[in-house]
């Protein structure tokens, strides 16, 4: 009997291990990706030698102590990268030199905050209680929610029961209200710069719980390098990616997915279609919105109290002729002139990202820094982009600008060692990626929505699957392997097949 033939829609990192996998249980996957490199928004670029890293902060997952180590190295060879286990997550000053620095450890990091922030004690204490409760938690990752009979549930709960208090306690504060709390401003302004301001504060407790532990290390080579190992497994394994090739529509018949056609006019049949692709272009887009039910108008409506769409960023990259040997690697500084950002929002703080740490980002010698602005106002940049392209440079230029007087002043000696300037936009991220509203990660969860879960099939259409950022709120590169696994567990159970992860 011959293998059924699975078409995979995108070559982000979901879509290329939801290959990888169904390729090692004896199905034929092909996957079609509209840019041509794979990755999605996992990516980098290079530019004059630079290679500017859009991505990667931390991998969690980096140690062999941490469940996601495992199911990296399904995929990859995880002895053969080099991870780099920062001492410090990020420092960040105000105008009167005040500084903070929020230690991975978390004694360094309890001492650092008291001395700092002493009015904040109860607290800084509180929060640090709730990191080290966790310490111990491993999420059981082995089987899908969707795959489990009711032993594996009661294993589960077993687990989980010790932590469940202290989960219900954190998982509905936001970051925005915990910084406001606090009396500090440096230790508020440091909060809200730890995550998303609306997204919950277990988030930053699970983050600090990997630095903690060495599992959360950013891997030497960066984005794009780390995309094209899991890219390399899946075409060892036998997959095939066809690139510049975007899908236009999902075919349907009878209420079943029965291929795609490209924006080229080429169509390709499956037995089962998988969308790895953006949420909203692949319900409403590739099949015109027919296969929705209330809650999923709800969430894409922007009308729901659970969900909220991450924000977009304008992207500053910078390649610079000199080395930052005894900066951070991570400083959020504060400003004595904001820069605005589209007109939205004025940033007082600037958050730069120093790859000191990577020799393989730019040449010997220089140095690669890179600045994350915030926006929601993707609209300002497309409009902008499609009416106006001089403007458009301009205001790229403006910012570029800006933020160089700004690191001038806080380092010396950069403007005159600027070698490469580059500025992404939300404007950027739609062309290359098409994701809804220029979403760096799909659904941002917000306080009391952690458990919240997103089904994988939709209401009505049969033989179909949607993996990835807009099925896994919370975003990041953990949820997405485990999308991307779980998908085939739950066609191989369907199939009444044995999944096995290893090729």
């Amino acid at each position: 009997m011959n293998n059924k033939k699975v078409i995979i829609i995108g070559a982000g990192i979901s879509g290329l291990c939801a290959g990888s996998y169904l390729q090692m249980n004896g199905y034929d996957t092909e996957i079609f990706e509209m840019h041509n490199i794979p990755g999605g928004v996992c990516t980098a670029w290079k530019r004059k030698g630079y290679t500017f890293d859009f991505c990667i902060h931390w991998l969690v997952g980096s140690s062999p102590s941490d469940n996601f180590y495992h199911l990296w190295n399904e995929l990859i060879d995880m002895e053969k990268l080099d991870f780099v286990s920062h001492e410090i997550f990020f420092q960040i000053e105000d105008k009167e030199g005040r500084t903070l620095r929020i230690f991975t450890d978390v004694d360094q990091l309890e001492e650092e905050m008291k001395n700092v922030a002493p009015e904040d004690k109860d607290i800084i204490e509180d929060f640090v209680g709730g990191i080290r409760k966790f310490l111990p938690f491993k999420m059981p990752l082995d089987k899908a929610p969707e795959v489990m009979n009711p032993f594996d549930g009661l294993k589960m709960l077993f687990k989980m029961f010790p932590y469940f208090r202290a989960f219900k306690k954190w998982e509905k504060i936001s970051a925005e209200e915990l910084a406001g709390r606090c009396k500090n401003p440096l230790l508020s302004r440091a909060i809200l710069e730890m995550f998303v301001p609306e997204s919950s504060v277990f988030f930053l407790l699970m983050t600090l719980i990997s630095m903690h532990k060495k599992s959360a290390g950013y891997p030497i080579g960066g984005s794009l390098n780390f995309a094209a190992l899991i890219e390399k497994k899946y075409i060892n394994l036998g997959g095939r990616v066809n690139y510049n090739s975007k899908v236009e529509r999902i075919i349907e018949e009878d209420d079943c997915a029965r291929g795609i056609k490209l924006e080229n006019g080429d169509t390709h049949m499956a037995d089962i279609i998988i969308s790895a692709a953006d949420g909203y272009n692949t319900i409403f887009n590739m099949l015109n919105g027919k296969y929705v039910n209330e809650k999923l108008r709800e969430y894409y409506s922007g009308q729901s109290e659970k969900l909220k769409v991450f924000p977009s960023l304008v992207f500053v990259s910078l390649g610079v002729a000199r080395k930052f040997e005894n900066e951070p690697h991570s400083l959020i500084f504060q400003l004595k002139k904001p820069i605005t950002v589209d007109k939205s929002i004025n940033y007082e703080y600037l958050p730069v990202r120093i790859f000191n740490f990577d020799p393989t980002l730019a040449p010997e010698g220089k140095t690669c820094l890179t600045v994350m602005f915030v926006t929601y106002n993707y609209e300002f940049w497309v409009e902008l982009r499609k009416n106006d392209r001089e403007k458009y440079r301009q205001e790229k230029e403006r910012i570029a600008k800006e933020v160089i007087e700004a690191l001038e002043e806080r380092f010396g000696n950069v403007k005159s060692k600027i070698e490469v300037t580059d500025v992404s936009t939300p404007a950027s991220i739609i062309r290359y990626t098409d994701n809804w509203k220029g979403s760096f990660e799909g659904w941002q969860p917000r306080g009391g929505t952690m458990m919240l879960r997103i089904d994988k099939t939709l209401p009505g259409l049969k033989n179909f699957y949607m993996i990835g950022q807009w099925v896994e709120p919370g975003g990041g590169l953990p949820p997405a392997i485990m999308s991307g696994r779980n998908v085939a567990q739950i066609i191989c159970k369907k199939d009444t097949k044995k999944f096995m992860a290893a090729s």
